[in-house]
């Protein structure tokens, strides 16, 4: 049983099912998400504009809302997506960035009401950006910039 939740536990599921989901053979494996296409320095992710704001941090990347990484105060929150499991996490962070998502998302919302920058839909950012990278986030333009590699 273990061996089969392990190997479920890798999959990516499809972000978006028409009528009927892929079998699982099509569905991406996290661990070769991990390997797509590295960033460098000056690299810009572009998503789309969510919350306003400019601000300029350390990426902490989360890929559950129970992930072992502890959050500073001018930290930038890297998550695939969110839900109101994740609204305590916004209080102690500087900015959010999403894999998917868009104006209407629980990411935009919360950071909208908090005033903290938010750009959803950055695709595979969590994938992408590493973890303890230092990232600038524009939330007008829904981009990533990256400043530092760790």
């Amino acid at each position: 049983r273990e061996v089969d939740y392990l190997s479920l536990y890798d999959l990516e599921p499809p972000y978006i099912v028409d009528r009927q989901a892929p079998p699982l053979a099509e569905w991406k494996r996290r661990s070769a998400l991990a390997a797509a296409a590295p960033v460098a320095v000056g690299d810009v992710l572009s998503g789309v504009a969510g919350s306003p704001g400019v601000v300029t941090g350390t990426a902490k990347v989360l890929h559950h809302v129970d992930d072992d990484v502890e959050l500073e105060p001018g930290d930038i929150l890297i998550a695939p997506q969110t839900d109101p499991s994740w609204t305590p996490l916004f209080l102690a962070v500087s900015g959010v960035v999403v894999n998917v998502g868009g104006i209407g998302t629980h990411a935009v919302i919360v950071s909208r009401e908090l005033g903290i920058p938010c750009a959803p839909a950055v695709a595979d950012a969590t994938q992408r950006i590493p973890n303890g990278a230092t990232v600038t986030l524009n939330g007008h333009e829904g981009t990533v910039t990256i400043d530092a590699l760790p």
